[in-house]
């Protein structure tokens, strides 16, 4: 049983969509009916953390990259759950350290607005090792309040834009691997397992690998 599926089934549940046990498992119940959310031109003004979920999709379609890609890896910011930040707040955070800018490709924000990051076009710079044939994206939060433990902070509308973005991606066949950064390194992020979550069961991905 997974407490972040579980979370999401609730949410599912609460939109009408889903009608199987609350039980935390990610069967054909629950894919099926996260497809159908991520499908569904109108749900009546149905408010998602405060935006109608035709919202929070994108200004922009997603363009597969001209460079080689095999993987999308997802993370999150570190940031305490509930506090606003955005691109241009990350972007500034990693050339602080020297970089060129935000190593990011896609970053998710609490209100489920995705905002491009690092251009698609470029190696990004998320993942020690594994930068050259990825994409990185990123959702706001992953820790607690106070700052001090890592959390699955997520919000429905995060929920949501994460497996919409995660889709359109993985539309690309080339794209053979879903993962979370703490699938390559000792460290939570992005604060939950994407192997046993939806994003990774999506679009023909079982336990993170494309069947």
């Amino acid at each position: 049983m997974s407490s972040s599926v579980l979370e999401w089934q609730k949410v599912l549940d609460d939109l009408d969509l889903y009608h199987g046990d609350l039980d935390g498992d990610f069967g054909p119940m629950t894919l099926a009916a996260s497809m159908e959310l991520l499908d569904a031109e109108d749900l009546g003004g149905t408010q998602m953390t405060g935006k109608p979920i035709e919202t929070i999709r994108p200004q922009f379609a997603y363009r597969a990259p001209r460079r080689s890609v095999n993987e999308l890896i997802w993370h999150c910011a570190a940031t305490p759950e509930g506090r606003h930040f955005d691109v241009a707040d990350i972007n500034r955070w990693h050339k602080a350290r020297g970089w060129s800018g935000i190593g990011y490709h896609f970053v998710v924000e609490l209100d489920g607005t995705i905002t491009a990051g690092r251009s698609n076009e470029k190696r990004g710079a998320h993942v020690g090792g594994r930068n050259t044939n990825t994409i990185g994206a990123c959702y706001i939060g992953g820790v607690t309040a106070d700052g001090k433990k890592a959390k699955d902070t997520r919000t429905a509308a995060q929920r949501a834009s994460m497996l919409w973005l995660t889709r359109e991606i993985a539309k690309d066949p080339r794209i053979k691997r879903i993962s979370g950064h703490n699938q390559y390194a000792a460290k939570a992020c992005p604060s939950f397992d994407v192997r046993s979550d939806e994003l990774g069961n999506i679009a023909g991905f079982k336990r993170g690998i494309r069947t």
